[in-house]
C-alpha cells in the first residue's frame, strides 16, 4: 500500500497538539537536548531501533548533547502519518531520558 501525504489540516492539528515540533524546509523538525552525549546517542540508538522495526528513518544531526531531527517520507513526497507515528516514539523514547 502506498504511502500519502497528509493533509495541511492533518498537520496542523499534529503541530498544534505537539508543540515541541515545527515545519522547517517542508519536514516536521526538533531539535532535542539531552544533559550529556551519552543520553544524547542512548536517545538515537533507541530511536535507530524503533525507526527499524518500522522501516522508517529519520534524517537527523548529532553534535554533543544535542539532536536535531527532520522526518519526512520520500515515497510521499512530503509529511506522512510514518512521519507523525515516529515523532511521537522519538517524544516518549525523549521524555524518558530527559
Amino acid at each position: 500500500m502506498k504511502t500519502s501525504k497528509v493533509t495541511d489540516e492533518q498537520l496542523l492539528t499534529f503541530i498544534s497538539e505537539h508543540q515541541t515540533w515545527s515545519l522547517k524546509d517542508s519536514k516536521l523538525h526538533r531539535e532535542f537536548v539531552f544533559s550529556n552525549f551519552i543520553t544524547a546517542f542512548g536517545f538515537m540508538t533507541q530511536v535507530a531501533l524503533t525507526a527499524e522495526h518500522a522501516n522508517h528513518h529519520p534524517e537527523w544531526f548529532n553534535v554533543y548533547k544535542t539532536v536535531v531531527v527532520d522526518l519526512t517520507t520520500h515515497e510521499a513526497k512530503g509529511i506522512s502519518i510514518k512521519d507523525f507515528e515516529l515523532a511521537k516514539e522519538m517524544n516518549k523514547i525523549a521524555d524518558r531520558l530527559m
